[in-house]
């Protein structure tokens, strides 16, 4: 067994349409050799494994021997077993026992593989380098197509408990006759300037003018104060000391925090923006994995 003077890990975040990659260090959770790649043109569990090995021999190029890797996958997917159960996207993973199929690419036990939700990364990446680090109870929210959530105390995830929604997603609860993501997401935002308007636009390029158009300045304003009325009606009762937003539509977010922190006016929380965005699950995945470390783990050289 090499000597080692810090444990490390592979860390991998699977989205919709693309895969991040990178070496985790115990310390800091500090992120190397990150990678970031498209799913592959071969639609099959092979050639996604392929591209996963691909991926994390790139981000450890020398920087080795690991401990295993840790996945942070979206749902419907079975962590515990490793298996998904996705038929929206990624269709082609959908019973497939990737902790097997991953461990052995890599030479691997099955154990030396593990999976937690995409969500709960982003948060966790927050709580152990972010901007909910030392909060007592934080949620974290990735404002995108929809809404991603994950609520904790005292630095562990939880998916009940009081003002905890089920399995702690918030995107399905109702709210003012739909659900919480008709009025937080990118369709909340179009259909606000399409009231206005009456025409399509794309969230990227609505922040783009918002600085010479009044009327996409007001629509990301409203959409401030909308978001923000939601999380009143559905947090009060988690109470959290900070909800830190992540995603794509949080880069925009100097047009529509002023209106949700006025919005949130009398409810003593912490309105934040993710400083580690795109690496929150990567680093949060790091933080699942050495949080729950094995007694004396084996490194394995890859």
């Amino acid at each position: 067994m090499p000597v080692r003077s810090e444990n490390s890990i592979l860390v991998y975040d699977v989205g919709g349409s693309h895969v991040a990659a990178a070496l985790c260090r115990q310390h800091g959770y500090a992120l190397e050799g990150v990678q970031s790649a498209s799913h592959p043109e071969e639609e099959t569990a092979a050639g996604f494994v392929r591209l996963l090995h691909s991926m994390g021999m790139k981000a450890l190029a020398g920087r080795g021997p690991v401990e295993g890797a840790e996945l942070a996958m979206p749902g419907p997917f079975d962590y515990q077993a490793g298996i998904s159960w996705m038929t929206h996207k990624l269709p082609y993973l959908h019973g497939v026992d990737l902790r097997r199929e991953v461990a052995a690419s890599f030479g691997w036990e099955p154990e030396q593989v593990r999976f937690l939700n995409d969500a709960a990364a982003y948060l966790l990446g927050e709580i152990g380098a972010g901007e909910a680090k030392g909060a007592a109870r934080s949620i974290g929210f990735t404002l995108g197509t929809g809404i991603g959530s994950a609520f904790a105390v005292d630095g562990s995830v939880v998916v009940e408990g009081p003002g905890v929604p089920p399995g702690g997603e918030i995107w399905n609860v109702p709210y003012q006759g739909g659900i919480v993501e008709d009025f937080v997401s990118t369709r909340a935002i179009q259909g606000l300037y399409r009231k206005r308007t009456g025409l399509e636009c794309d969230v990227a390029e609505l922040a783009a003018r918002a600085a010479s158009d009044p009327v996409a300045a007001e629509v990301f304003k409203e959409f401030g104060r909308q978001m923000s009325l939601a999380l009143r009606a559905t947090l009060a009762a988690f109470a959290p000391d900070v909800v830190v937003l992540g995603g794509g539509i949080s880069r925009s977010a100097e047009l529509f925090l002023p209106s949700a922190r006025e919005a949130l006016g009398g409810l003593s929380l912490d309105l934040r923006v993710s400083t580690l965005q795109d690496n929150a699950p990567l680093v949060g995945s790091g933080v699942a994995w050495f949080g729950h470390a094995m007694a004396e783990p084996a490194m394995t050289s890859v």
